[in-house]
């Protein structure tokens, strides 16, 4: 049944039941179901003898035998077995040692630190939290400007949705259908690229103004160099040649994605033994976190595929593709009106339920404004970097401020924010004039 109206009455009604805080995948499957049962109903059948149920079990089966989103838990479990690996303040420790001669150096050892474990776990909570607990108070006690410190925590720790290997790209390949290991290829340079435009933000403001950032006491920084590389042979290596490893194992072939996770949830136990922090409760802990966010994740997917296909078939995808067809945009107006969009639906939306349910509305409209969908995700990964730092929904902001001193003003934190947002901005601009950064290592390993 066509009814184009009811698709747009099923698409407001679900965005007033979310805001009113109703939990999102339910409300999908609610939505779907609801709507999907007036849309298929024949006079005269029983009631669940409608297709909208056979449509709901199609879904639920089709997601949990998904070998894309296998990876997901793999990943997970990675991720939550290095942060309890007690490895952390180790790698701080030693980058801040070894880059003590950089203007800025606990500000860009933090923020090392934040890419390479946010990289290792992709969960941005997590990151910020634990570096919130760690960074945060020494930067403080050493002087550093609230704002600068604030920042570089928040914005450090919310590189792990970008930087392979990303639980986002993942879900956004299953969503798309576009292949994980080229979107991994092609997040690496975007990735290292936002990352060095934050240091290298830092140590321009701490030069200008050295107060922003004062240096260490010489007795905390004067380590022999065969002591600092012995540290940063304990703390550093293993986990970046674990990280390497993965990450290598997918780029050159070696190993599909799930394949590749697995092994990094093997290693990661490993790591935890070798630095004595592997235990039958933090076993259980990450498992037990694990099978919590992969259980999110599916039945997001669930929920998104019942309602988005009682969506299309009432009409509204239609519907909206014909409306934006009709407004004339060039390919650039088109990339800036969505990409505006997203970054609006990041205040009251997780990055998760903005990948599943709002980017499947703007896929079908890529042929026509010739859009690369592999191009079109990667600025996605990077808007939604501002998610997490856009008041008034900024939650990397809010896990900083719920572990910080009583001292530091949530407010001062969201000012801390607004020059990585900035750096945000001005990466999505050199990926869309260049696009080159998006696209050479995936041309370079796989061809074009």
């Amino acid at each position: 049944m066509t009814n184009p109206e009811l698709a747009l009455v099923q698409l407001g009604s679900f965005i007033l039941v979310i805001l009113l805080g109703f939990p999102i995948a339910f409300t999908l499957m609610a939505m779907g179901v609801f709507f999907g049962f007036y849309a298929y109903y024949q006079p005269g059948q029983d009631f669940f003898d409608n297709r909208v149920f056979y449509l709901l079990s199609q879904n639920t089966f089709s997601i949990m035998t998904n070998d894309v989103l296998t990876a997901v838990p793999l990943f997970l479990f990675m991720g939550y077995m290095i942060e309890r690996s007690n490895i952390l303040e180790r790698l701080f420790r030693s980058l801040q040692v070894a880059l003590r001669a950089i203007p800025g150096a606990m500000a860009v050892a933090a923020l090392v630190t934040c890419a390479l474990f946010a990289t290792a776990t992709g969960i941005v909570g997590a990151v910020v939290t634990l570096m919130g607990l760690l960074a945060f108070p020494a930067m403080l006690k050493a002087g550093y400007d609230q704002r600068l410190s604030s920042g570089v925590i928040a914005a450090g720790g919310t590189l792990g949705i970008l930087i392979p290997p990303s639980i986002m790209l993942i879900v956004y390949g299953a969503t798309s259908a576009v292949s994980v290991v080229r979107l991994y290829a092609a997040a690496m340079i975007p990735g290292f690229l936002l990352a060095g435009l934050y240091v290298t933000y830092v140590i321009t403001r701490c030069v200008i103004n050295p107060k922003l950032a004062p240096k260490l006491p010489k007795e905390e920084t004067d380590v022999p160099w065969m002591t600092v590389a012995l540290m940063l042979l304990e703390a550093f290596v293993p986990l970046a040649v674990l990280i390497m490893a993965v990450l290598g194992a997918i780029l050159f072939g070696l190993a599909t994605p799930s394949e590749a996770a697995a092994v990094g949830a093997l290693g990661a136990i490993v790591l935890a033994m070798a630095y004595r922090a592997f235990t039958w409760t933090r076993l259980k802990e990450a498992v037990f976190l694990t099978a919590r966010t992969s259980a999110m994740v599916c039945w997001l997917f669930v929920g998104s595929w019942t309602f988005s296909s009682v969506f299309s078939y009432l009409g509204g995808e239609g519907e909206i593709k014909n409306f934006v067809l009709s407004m004339n945009l060039t390919p650039v107006t088109f990339l800036l009106l969505s990409q505006f969009i997203i970054f609006l639906l990041g205040w009251p939306l997780e990055w998760s339920e903005i990948i599943i349910i709002f980017v499947p509305i703007f896929l079908p409209l890529l042929p026509h404004y010739n859009v690369d969908p592999l191009f079109f995700g990667i600025l996605i990964a990077l808007n939604l970097q501002t998610s997490f730092l856009t008041p008034p929904m900024a939650m990397a902001a809010y896990y900083l401020k719920g572990i910080a001193p009583p001292h530091v003003q949530l407010w001062t934190i969201f000012k801390g924010c607004f020059p990585f947002l900035a750096m945000v901005f001005v990466a999505m601009f050199v990926v869309y004039v260049f696009p080159q950064v998006v696209y050479w290592l995936p041309n370079l390993f796989y061809g074009n």
